[in-house]
This record gives C-alpha cells, structure tokens and sequence, in this order.
C-alpha cells in the first residue's frame, strides 16, 4: 500500500483506488492533506501489469484456443489486476517526469 512521503502514514485499499482513479495526477493525503504523485517507477510497474489483462490476447494469436476460455480470462485477469494495484504505487511528494 502506498505511504505517504510527508506524514508516513500508510493508505488504505478503498483510499488508494479512490485517489488513483481520477485524470489529476495530484492525489492528496486524506492524513495530513499534502501533495503527492505517483513516482516514475510505479507508474512503470502499473503499465506492465496492465499488460497482463491483455494476455489472452496474444494467447488468441500463438494458440488455438476456445473462445469461452479466452473471454474468462478477462474478468479474472481484472479482478488480479484490480487486487494488486495499490500495493504497487508508490507515492512522492514532488512530480517526476519521464526521462528520454
């Protein structure tokens, strides 16, 4: 779960979901009200995860597999998705930008 950098204290799940889910990349401490941003890092974990919802996908383009088994997958993988999301996001007082 994330910790936030100022106050230390550790978000909950529902917090966490919450704040992340919203197009501001400003997420405020419902603790101690400071800024905090999504680092670089997590924001890198989060896409490769994100990928892996797209996994029967690909499964679809290398193997010959049912259909109903493929469209399982989804609901499952989003779920995973969904479960492991907060414990990878890490939070930093002051906004990183990608480095190219």
């Amino acid at each position: 779960m994330p910790t936030c950098d100022n106050c230390h204290n550790k978000w909950n799940w529902k917090q966490t979901i919450k704040k992340t889910t919203t197009l501001n990349p400003v997420m405020t401490c419902p603790y101690c009200g400071e800024k905090q941003y999504q680092t670089q890092k997590s924001k890198t974990k989060i896409g490769f995860l994100t990928s892996i919802v797209l996994l029967p996908l690909l499964l679809q383009i290398f193997f010959d597999m049912p259909g109903a088994f493929l469209l399982s997958l989804f609901p499952i993988l989003t779920v995973i998705f969904i479960l492991l999301y907060p414990f990878l996001i890490k939070l930093s007082s002051r906004e990183e930008y990608i480095n190219f």
